[in-house]
């Protein structure tokens, strides 16, 4: 697994906000998500001859 970029403790924060709870694989998941996003994200900045990520990119 990549390396974090989510702090769980205010995933667990968040998900509490919306009246729900929290499985313990989620902060997980949404790690691996947070990276494939960038992954695609600069993809397309590259694609595009750029070396900044621009919020579009997402």
């Amino acid at each position: 697994m990549a390396d974090s970029v989510v702090v769980q403790s205010k995933v667990k924060e968040a998900v509490k906000g919306l009246d729900l709870r929290m499985d313990g694989n989620l902060a997980d998941a949404l790690n691996e998500r947070v990276h494939q996003i960038l992954r695609d994200a600069a993809k397309r900045a590259k694609e595009n001859g750029r070396s900044t990520l621009r919020p579009y990119d997402l």
